[in-house]
Parts: structure tokens; sequence; C-alpha cells
């Protein structure tokens, strides 16, 4: 991550425990999006982003909505620099489960919507006019795409950076399949699910999002 990015992002991380010492954020963040980009197993992890069990924990951490803030920061970011094209595609895509995903208890944060032959989740996205995430919904993998087009639009919420409420409604909505996919399947552990419980792989997801959105970090925003 480039140094701009790293300044943005910094004041959106959680602030460590008085007396307890942490892993460079920067280092953490780039491992953990080494590791999701390759797919390998946390274990794997190159010991130069630090202990892997260290990456997982701040990841772990991060689950709890961290992520979310981060895109929602990128998004009002490229709002302010009149930047998102509000013609909006909605599509989903189906992810198989890797054996890795399987185990995770049931109930509360490790429910996991996963369902079908195989094991599969699908993600239903909603994609601003030049494909970047806007919002996203998890579920099984035999779940009805029309059951989720309410769900996902409605989860569409980009702040201001200034005063006024977030913008929540597109121009138009569209169900073309070209933004959504092939973003969304460069992304080798997103492409296919690892991650056992659905907090985790919903902040995978969120994060892939969020870099996609990396360009507009640093983009200043046109004055009103």
């Amino acid at each position: 991550m480039s140094d701009a990015e790293c300044e943005l992002i910094q004041p959106l991380l959680p602030r460590p425990l008085l007396g307890r010492p942490r892993l460079d954020d920067r280092m953490v963040l780039n491992g953990i999006v080494w590791k999701f980009r390759t797919g390998v197993a946390w274990r794997d992890v190159p010991e130069r982003y630090g202990s892997w069990a260290g990456l997982h924990t701040r990841f772990r951490r991060a689950a709890n909505g961290t992520f979310e803030r981060m895109l929602q920061a990128a998004q009002a970011n490229a709002d302010a620099a009149s930047d998102i094209e509000w013609v909006v595609s909605v599509d989903s895509g189906i992810v198989r489960a890797h054996q890795h995903a399987a185990g995770a208890r049931k109930g509360g944060s490790a429910a996991r919507p996963l369902d079908g032959p195989g094991l599969t989740s699908k993600i239903h996205l909603a994609c601003d006019g030049s494909g970047r995430p806007l919002a996203f919904a998890l579920t099984g993998g035999n779940t009805n795409d029309c059951t989720q087009f309410t769900t996902v639009t409605d989860a569409i919420r980009v702040p201001r950076l200034g005063l006024g409420r977030p913008r929540t409604r597109p121009d138009h909505v569209i169900g073309d399949k070209g933004y959504s996919s092939k973003a969304i399947r460069t992304w080798r552990g997103i492409a296919t699910r690892y991650e056992k419980s659905a907090q985790s792989y919903h902040a995978a997801v969120t994060l892939a999002s969020l870099l996609m959105w990396r360009d507009t970090l640093t983009t200043t925003p046109r004055p009103a």
C-alpha cells in the first residue's frame, strides 16, 4: 500500500490497547491482502509480514466493522470528487467452498451461508458504472437472485464528507453482468471460499471491495 493510502486508512483502524505494542499496521494489511490474493492458508503467509497468528488475530478483530468503515471512507471520497457513476449494475456469483471452510459452529457470528451440491455461497453485488462495489450481500448458493435484489440495493449507503445524508438511491439500476463477476474472480481467496465463518468471509469480500476503490483513496475531492 502507498504512503498516501496508509495515511488515510490509519485513523480508521482500531486503537491498540495500552501497554501492548502491535505489529506495524501497514505490514499487517499488506500481509492480509497477500493472503487473500493468493488463497493460501494463514500458516503459509510469508514471515516478512509477521506472525501468521498475529495477522489472523488482527483480521478477525477488523471483521467487526473496521473494513466496512474503510470501504465507506473510500466511497465517500469518490462521491465528493464526483467520481461515482450512479448507473448501478446488480449481479451475483456462485462461490464454491474449500474444504477448509467446513466445520464452523452453527449460530451466532459463525453462521455460514453454505448450501447446495458441494457447499456453495453466493455473492449478490451492486457496482457503480465503473464496476466498483457499492454494496453486497452473502447467501447460500441456492438462493434465487431476485429474492436478494432489494437487500443488496438497500445496502447501498455512500456517506457525505460534509453535511447531508448518505446517498442510497442510484440514478438507474440494470442487470448487466459485465462489471461484478470479472473483478471478484481475480481474487483466489474470494472466488473460492476458505473462511469458515460468515463474518470472516464478509470481511474478506469487504477488503477486496475496498482495494477495488484504492485509486480513490488518493483522489483529491473537487471543490463544491
